[in-house]
């Protein structure tokens, strides 16, 4: 009957073993695929920044370009508002002058008027005048005189004429020159309004333009929050699954134990045999012969693992004894593992510069990752003494922190004993 009981208690344990080993090992596909995912985000997260860079830089020149549109509408206006006063001051002018153009001519009208009517007085009576003059003077001195002032008479009218002349050719110069000035001015009026409508229009597009990258800067900015929101739910995810997967392994190694202790106890419990209602004592290490009461009973205690057996006459109590694991007192032993190198780059982690599972920043010499065992757990390799703060490799497969992927590369894959010494 006790080695049924023994039996259901091995396959009781070795069921939930294999159970928990089966779950740890879905729990870490789990982590593996929410780091994956967590990757991902975080390659889009880079890949959406440097497009909102870019998009920002882009931005940022249409601005410096509107304001220099802006500069040039502002000086084309200044420019147009100056022409504007030069053409009006230039009609004053021209209408000053035109106003002198035409009471010169009046004048030279009226001069020439009088001038014809002494001309054809002179025609007429000159002979007669000119003998009246002669007789009625006093002296030939008188006379001259009178001659004279025929003459000056003449000279006046001919110099009247003159200036009339040139006064009309100057006036008609200035005319002509501010004509040609407002029809420059005009010019340069009709090429700054011109030039005004082609900044204004470069200004408007630019400033859509801007508006353009201002909604796909925005558009990003969602994208990226979104990717952020990813990544922080991809890192609570890992934190709730690195945590499950601590109470899996603390599960898996409390049923690894109690499996060990019930194996050691089916070593030192004797086996019964119905037939002749003896205990076997085949497990002892001394090989003993069993001693059978008359009444059937044996001299076994009350299942606390001692009995009697008969050597050379005599009898003795032999108590059991666990077997100790530890190997070179180093120790616990835990077996022959495989040995690799990480460190804490974004080849290796998905991103740099991240703390360990257990919340600790890790060291070389110091840190290293496995499955299977509480964080804080001290394991003896090669000599140096490490701490498991991290998860990532399963049970029987120590990843072992570095401070450079070099290192970590150079260290490679190779097999160590491994002990646990807490």
């Amino acid at each position: 009957m006790r080695n049924k009981r023994v039996f259901s208690i091995l396959l009781a344990g070795f069921l939930a073993v294999s159970m928990g080993n089966s779950v740890w090992a879905s729990t870490e596909d789990e982590i593996a695929y929410a780091r994956e995912q967590k990757q991902a985000a975080q390659s889009g997260l880079a890949q959406t920044e440097a497009a909102i860079s870019s998009l920002e830089s882009k931005k940022q020149e249409l601005e410096n370009y509107l304001a220099e549109l802006n500069a040039q509408y502002e000086e084309l206006n200044s420019s147009l508002a100056e022409l504007e006063k030069e053409a009006a001051a230039k009609e004053e002018e021209l209408a000053r002058v035109k106003k002198e153009l035409k009471k010169a001519k009046a004048d030279a009208e009226e001069q020439y008027e009088a001038m014809k009517i002494r001309i054809v007085y002179m025609y007429e009576h000159g002979g007669s005048s000119m003998l009246e003059s002669l007789l009625s003077s006093g002296s030939i001195a008188e006379f001259l005189n009178q001659a004279e002032n025929v003459s000056q008479i003449s000279q006046y009218d001919r110099d009247m004429l003159q200036k009339y002349e040139e006064t009309s050719d100057r006036i008609k110069e200035q005319e002509q020159q501010i004509e040609e000035e407002n029809e420059a001015i005009a010019r340069l009026q009709s090429e700054k309004e011109s030039k005004q409508q082609e900044v204004q229009a470069l200004a408007a597009n630019t400033s859509a333009n801007i508006s353009s990258y201002i909604n796909q800067i925005s558009a990003t900015e969602e994208e990226a929050s979104a990717l952020m929101a990813q990544i922080n739910s991809a890192d609570s995810n890992i934190a709730s699954l690195m945590e499950k997967a601590a109470a899996e392994a603390a599960a898996a190694e409390a049923a690894a134990s109690a499996e060990e202790s019930v194996s050691e106890e089916s070593q030192t419990l004797p086996d019964y045999d119905p037939e002749t209602d003896t205990m076997d004592s085949a497990g002892s290490s001394t090989g003993g012969e069993v001693i059978v009461e008359e009444d059937g009973s044996d001299l076994y205690g009350e299942d606390d693992g001692t009995y009697e057996e008969e050597d050379t006459g005599s009898t003795e109590d032999s108590s059991y004894t666990e077997e100790s694991s530890s190997g070179s007192g180093s120790g616990t032993y835990l077996g022959n593992f495989r040995l690799t190198g990480y460190c804490n780059c974004a080849k290796c982690c998905g991103t740099a510069g991240n703390a360990t599972a257990s919340g600790a920043m890790p060291a070389a010499g110091h840190t290293v990752a496995m499955a299977g065992v509480p964080f804080g757990t001290q394991l003896s390799i090669n000599g140096t003494i490490y701490t498991v703060e991290d998860l990532g490799t399963p049970y029987g497969h120590v990843d072992i922190y570095f401070d450079s992927h070099e290192e970590a590369l150079s260290f490679g894959s190779q097999y160590a004993d491994v002990y646990q010494v807490n």
